[in-house]
């Protein structure tokens, strides 16, 4: 079975509209931001423990790295633990592209009752595809019936009454709801015994930093004049935007985008391919840094042939006006 989320399938070419240069006089190629910047406008990517909530996770690597401003990407329960990026500073937004990415964890079911493992590798199958989910009476959400889909389900081991599975799945599913239901399509019950989160979106377990990593880098930092640690750890903005359709615009259009106004098409230099209508969109400097997301007013092709037409709506800005020059 293949086990890929939903935009790791998508192999996305780069479409070129004119040709263009960008100047080094403006901006910073997202590698090359001092250290100071990267902490208040990165992104981390920390192991989160059994314990503490994400929220407070959040509130630990905002203290120790002296900032005032954070936020996590998909919450999880205290006693779950893994993959949790934490965005920095004036990165915070971006979290929000990444709540809709698809999820993947590593879960112990345990059954209560041994049962035939072909049954239990079948009935699992049935649960891939579009499920209907009520979400647990503790949940943060309204309690009525949604619609979610599983990516993929693959048995890893079974060992008597615990089943070691991998799971895919859409954001805002509820994988201690889905193993109750599994137990209930079993006729023996279960109830999920561990839980790991693996991905959320492009997060996965490589790029994984402890909370104790991310004090000691921050510690050779600021006493010791060693950035290498901290500039390993934590990645710029733009790592968070990977599992976006991309449109690159010239540096005369970049000050514009910074104040708010939708990305226009004579404004284009380079677009992703299969871009379709209202997909979420990142808009980048010719120097690959994030300027704003949005939501595609328009397809690859129209993009690239059109003149006229306004081909990203822009919802969030992360460029600082001032960057670059005003268009002359």
């Amino acid at each position: 079975m293949e086990t890929l989320l939903p935009f790791e399938k998508t192999e996305r070419e780069i479409f070129e509209k004119r040709k263009a240069t960008t100047s080094d006089k403006y901006g910073c190629r997202p590698e090359e931001r001092p250290t100071e910047e990267l902490i208040n406008f990165g992104i981390v990517n920390i192991d989160k423990p059994k314990g503490p909530t994400s929220h407070q996770v959040s509130a630990y690597v905002q203290k120790i790295l002296h900032i005032n401003k954070g936020g996590h990407s998909g919450t999880l329960d205290p006693k779950v633990t893994g993959v949790l990026p934490v965005a920095l500073g004036a990165a915070t937004r971006i979290v929000q592209t990444l709540l809709t990415a698809g999820k993947e964890y590593i879960a112990i079911m345990h059954l209560h009752k041994e049962i035939d493992p072909n049954k239990i590798k079948k009935i699992c199958s049935e649960f891939v595809g579009k499920i209907k989910q009520l979400p647990p009476i503790k949940s943060s959400v309204k309690r009525q019936w949604r619609f979610r889909k599983i990516y993929y389900i693959e048995i890893i081991e079974i060992k008597g009454q615990d089943i070691l599975m991998k799971i895919g799945c859409q954001a805002g599913t509820y994988i201690r709801k889905l193993l109750h239901d599994i137990g209930q399509k079993l006729e023996v019950g279960a109830h999920m015994a561990e839980l790991r989160r693996t991905k959320a979106a492009l997060f996965n377990e490589s790029t994984l930093t402890t909370l104790q990593d991310l004090t000691d880098a921050y510690h050779y930092h600021k006493e010791e004049n060693n950035d290498k640690f901290i500039r390993t750890i934590i990645h710029p903005i733009e790592f968070a935007t990977q599992h976006l359709a991309k449109i690159w615009v010239l540096d005369s259009t970049v000050e514009s985008l910074c104040h708010g106004t939708d990305l226009k098409t004579p404004g284009v230099v380079k677009v992703h391919s299969d871009i379709q209508l209202d997909d979420p969109i990142a808009i980048m400097s010719l120097k690959d840094e994030l300027i704003a997301v949005g939501t595609a007013k328009m397809i690859s092709k129209d993009i690239i042939k059109k003149e006229k037409g306004v081909a990203v709506k822009t919802s969030k800005v992360f460029m600082e006006p001032g960057t670059y020059p005003k268009m002359t």
